[in-house]
């Protein structure tokens, strides 16, 4: 059986950042008035995005007054699944190949070379 991260789709990964960035359980209300700066998404397809990701197993709800929902995967594991997946898509698993096609695309600057040269002293 699929982590719950390996199935988020993109219009839900905007409703996990959402509950990220919170940090706590939100009722449909708020969710739908943070989301409101870059989606204008209905009432219905929020419930709807919900809906699916607690079948999903990456989001549970809770009913008090009415319904909060918080985030049951964290963003630290979606990302370093989403980072592996990259990798082994794209680079047939080598991060190596990856860091690569990033400093040839100047995709790093040097302050993130230079963090990660320390890195890699600190955990050597």
């Amino acid at each position: 059986m699929r982590r719950p991260e390996e199935r988020i789709s993109g219009s839900e990964l905007e409703l996990m950042k959402v509950l990220w960035e919170a940090g706590e359980a939100l009722p449909l209300a708020e969710l739908r008035r943070r989301l409101q700066s870059g989606f204008a998404w209905s009432d219905t397809t929020v419930k709807t995005l919900l809906r699916r990701l607690c079948e999903k197993g990456a989001v549970g709800q809770e009913k008090r007054n009415v319904y909060y929902y918080r985030a049951l995967v964290s963003q630290e594991d979606y990302r370093g699944w989403a980072a592996k997946n990259l990798v082994d898509k794209l680079f047939r698993g080598s991060a190596r190949e990856l860091v690569a096609a990033l400093v040839k695309s100047d995709g790093l600057s040097e302050a993130d070379l230079a963090e990660l040269r320390e890195m890699f002293r600190v955990e050597a």
